[in-house]
């Protein structure tokens, strides 16, 4: 009887303990969760508020893919058809802007649900029927038409859509993209691409990535392109008119390389991007291995086009580059942005630098290969002579394209290299695309990564070099 009466006070003790836990005067008691504050829903920005060009891009979301649906006439220079972007918020989003310059939006869903939209300049402003909550992912589908334009800027020329004789092409730094489809016009916000492009039968279309099947129907055909690998917007590019195709592989991936019919086959371009081979396996050796799922290269005859683009896996080139030999030093250097430019591209436009430095030196690398001079001696070209007055680092947004940004740029190159030594240069030469691969990266991020690889502060090396605007020391 005594081992029950000891069960029964166990229990009313055990009662009493599980009472007072429960109670809201014990000091150890859970509190309860506070309800999540509502959303708090604002347009995003116009603008992704780059010091340089603050209007360029949006904010409010980030684009994770376009899918372009499109029809071209070249006899009429008009455009149509479909753009579907997903995206992901970063805010509480009301209404959000896309770039689009010059072609009118008719309907625009968000999520499948009828949006309202208008235009404001080059930006179309969507407002979707319900807010979008951070952290959402959401679709816009854009349809859209007219006959596309360029964009000029007074210090650094024309760029985007351009008619010709037999077709079109789009491509131009520092912005472009929104001259033919909606987009977040920022190399901040990369995504992946796709293009279908239908035109008429007989009329060739190239573009970014690996080549889909086509498909002629009614005396009209359709392109298709996909790039997988995410992509700054400036990169994106469209090639469209009588274009002789040459499609092959190289290191297991497409290859296409394309020259307009108005050049001979033999021609110097011809020649020159013949080498597109030779010059991705060089640059492998230095910087690692190729960041993309295809390779080639377009050639451009047209006297508006005075410059080459590293547009992601098949640069452009303008023939000017051809005009009286081969030139292969021009493909080398817009190979080499495959990595360094495009697989890690800007975060901002004032580091450029780290683009067009880089592929400066692969130039001076290449030269150095072929027998004709030294990266020292390159170096020793540039630097006798230099206008310093400039910052590389900071060049400003009128001097994107100067020698202070790929000359100097290139310098500064060269001379980490001298201070750090060739084992943790060239080791650095691989380590930063590789860490950054698909990614965006700034000034900042690539001194930490030297200073890691030297494994020394280099702080006075990049004043110098990069900001100062006094003549350094010969390194």
């Amino acid at each position: 009887m005594q081992r029950a009466n000891k069960a029964r006070t166990a229990v009313a003790v055990l009662t009493a303990l599980v009472l007072a836990g429960c109670s809201g005067d014990d000091e150890t008691a859970r509190p309860t969760p506070s309800p999540s504050p509502p959303p708090s829903f604002a347009p995003g920005a116009e603008g992704a508020g780059d010091a340089y060009f603050p209007k360029y891009g949006n904010g409010g979301y980030d684009v994770a893919g376009y899918d372009l649906k499109l029809d071209y006439a070249p006899a009429t220079g008009q455009l149509g058809g479909t753009a579907t972007i997903t995206a992901t918020a970063t805010q509480d989003l009301s209404a959000f802007h896309l770039d689009l310059a010059r072609l009118v939006a008719g309907k625009v869903t968000v999520d499948g649900r009828a949006a309202t939209s208008r235009a404001d300049g080059n930006e179309l402003v969507v407002t979707p029927a319900a807010g979008i909550v951070k952290g959402r992912s959401f679709t816009v589908v854009v349809e859209y038409s007219g006959k596309p334009q360029p964009l000029s800027n007074q210090a650094l020329g024309v760029g985007g859509w351009l008619r010709t004789k037999d077709g079109a092409f789009a491509l131009g730094q520092p912005e472009s993209a929104s001259t033919w489809f909606p987009v977040n016009d920022h190399p901040s916000d990369k995504a992946t691409f796709t293009l279908a492009m239908t035109v008429p039968a007989g009329v060739e279309v190239l573009s970014n990535g690996v080549p889909g099947a086509r498909a002629t129907s009614a005396g009209r055909t359709t392109w298709r392109w996909a790039e997988s690998k995410p992509l700054a917007s400036y990169l994106a590019f469209v090639v469209i008119g009588q274009y002789r195709v040459q499609s092959t592989t190289h290191g297991g991936r497409p290859m296409v390389i394309a020259l307009p019919e108005s050049l001979p086959a033999t021609s110097n371009a011809a020649r020159s991007l013949a080498r597109t081979g030779a010059v991705t396996d060089f640059l492998a050796n230095l910087f690692g291995p190729y960041p993309f799922d295809a390779n080639g290269g377009v050639v451009l005859d047209d006297d508006r086009v005075g410059y080459a683009l590293e547009t992601q896996s098949r640069p452009v080139y303008g023939n000017t580059f051809f005009a009286e030999r081969p030139n292969t030093t021009v493909v080398v250097h817009e190979l080499a942005h495959q990595w360094y430019g495009d697989s890690v591209a800007l975060a901002r436009w004032q580091d450029i630098w780290l683009n067009e430095g880089f592929a400066t030196y692969a130039e001076w690398l290449w030269l150095e290969h072929e027998g004709e001079r030294t990266a020292q001696q390159s170096f020793d070209r540039a630097y006798a002579g230099f206008d310093w007055s400039v910052p590389t680092g900071d060049p400003g947004p009128d001097r994107l394209f100067g020698d202070a940004v790929y000359q100097r740029g290139a310098m500064t190159v060269h001379a980490l290299r001298r201070t750090i030594g060739d084992p943790a240069f060239f080791a650095l030469l691989k380590s930063w695309p590789a860490e950054h691969r698909d990614g965006n990266a700034t000034t900042e991020d690539f001194i930490a990564a030297a200073e890691r690889a030297a494994g020394k502060d280099l702080g006075d090396l990049f004043e110098a070099w990069l900001f100062g605007t006094q003549k350094p020391p010969q390194p």
